[in-house]
């Protein structure tokens, strides 16, 4: 079928509930913090008693920051830690290691997050927007449109949330830590560039100014903003980069994932493999396998030869089965079809590992529990 040009506005056109959320104390910098708290009358080393009540111990109740003064704790905590998110509503699937969350931010906008344990790690997917302005063909948060970006307090508590769950044993397996954050929830990471950034740092700064993850386990996610993905081989910073391609070929790719008719496939991938040169980081390549739509084998074949054209042992190649939409005329390939695409890969060298669909049972695909409320 052949791609229909599509004019896309990247300065994300919003439609639906806006607002600006109320400033967090994670939207502060640790300057600002000691600003935020000697405004309120107190002494300067509160900032970093807060910074580790909410880095460390997960928390931001007032009730259970006990170091703190009795007759000043509740104003500190109303003023630096306002609810950003409610939880909505909850799926488990995979015997409760995995669950699913729909938030409400503070302006009915809604956002999911995935949390998944599995026997060696914690995996949590975070929305970066509430809904996506990108219109990829088969997303379910594509065929919503864009509401707004998230704040980067909005998108760590997410993550504070998680930890938070995960250390107090609430999710099967005992009490553990959270290991993996990948930002592939709801809405393109990129295009809310400065939020995400803020947010990474964050990740990765130790305690007590952050959760202090690793940053090789932090999986930043993108459609092809090839501009952006310049950018973040520039930070300094190695998370990993993944690549959601689909297609090798940019009359399919410019069907199924409209950005690209302003950035093709060669300059996403040529984006992707400066991300290797300047960082040493390894780049996924993301491909949902869509049943007789981009599947093919000599579709594995164009991508293998586009991936090595470049170089070789850049690359991990991750084919997705799809997560069907109720209503959608998308869904998984055959496991035969799958089979053969992944052998072709390998043949060219590529090293392929089928994704993990955890929750495909509980509308495992992101954005199907915000539509859902909104039928």
């Amino acid at each position: 079928m052949p791609a229909t040009p599509v004019r896309l506005d990247l300065s994300s056109p919003v439609r639906g509930p806006r607002g600006k959320p109320p400033r967090h104390f994670v939207d502060l910098t640790p300057d600002e913090r000691v600003a935020a708290v000697t405004a309120l009358g107190e002494k300067p080393f509160r900032a970093k008693q807060l910074a580790t009540h909410y880095f460390t111990h997960l928390t931001a109740d007032a009730a259970a920051m006990t170091d703190l003064p009795a007759a000043t704790r509740d104003t500190l905590v109303a003023d630096l830690f306002p609810q950003l998110l409610t939880r909505a509503r909850t799926q488990t699937a995979d015997g409760g290691t995995t669950v699913k969350t729909l938030w409400h931010l503070f302006d009915h906008a809604k956002v999911e997050s995935v949390l998944m344990r599995y026997a060696n790690r914690t995996t949590l997917c975070i929305s970066s927007q509430a809904g996506c302005g990108l219109a990829c063909a088969f997303c379910a948060t594509g065929q919503m449109g864009l509401t707004r970006n998230l704040s980067t307090a909005e998108i760590v508590e997410q993550v504070r949330e998680a930890a938070r769950a995960l250390q107090a044993g609430e999710v099967p397996g005992g009490p553990t830590r959270l290991s993996n954050v990948v930002f592939m929830g709801m809405g393109e990471p990129l295009a809310n560039y400065k939020a995400i950034m803020a947010t990474v740092r964050t990740l990765v700064a130790p305690a007590p100014e952050g959760l202090g993850l690793s940053a090789r386990n932090v999986t930043v996610s993108t459609v092809g903003m090839v501009p952006a993905m310049r950018k973040l081989a520039d930070e300094g910073i190695p998370v990993t980069l993944a690549l959601s391609l689909h297609a090798p070929d940019d009359e399919l790719r410019s069907e199924l994932v409209p950005v690209n008719t302003r950035w093709d496939v060669d300059e996403a991938l040529d984006a992707a493999y400066h991300y290797f040169e300047v960082t040493g980081r390894r780049v996924s390549i993301e491909y949902a396998l869509i049943r007789d739509v981009n599947d093919h084998a000599w579709r594995a074949d164009l991508l293998g030869e586009k991936l090595n054209a470049r170089g070789r042992g850049w690359v991990h190649c991750n084919p997705i089965p799809l997560n069907p939409v109720p209503n959608s005329r998308w869904t998984a390939s055959d496991p035969r079809v799958e089979q053969e695409f992944v052998a072709r890969l390998r043949a060219h060298g590529i090293p392929t590992t089928i994704r993990d669909t955890r929750g495909s049972d509980i509308d495992g695909a992101c954005g199907q529990l915000a539509a859902e409320e909104d039928e």
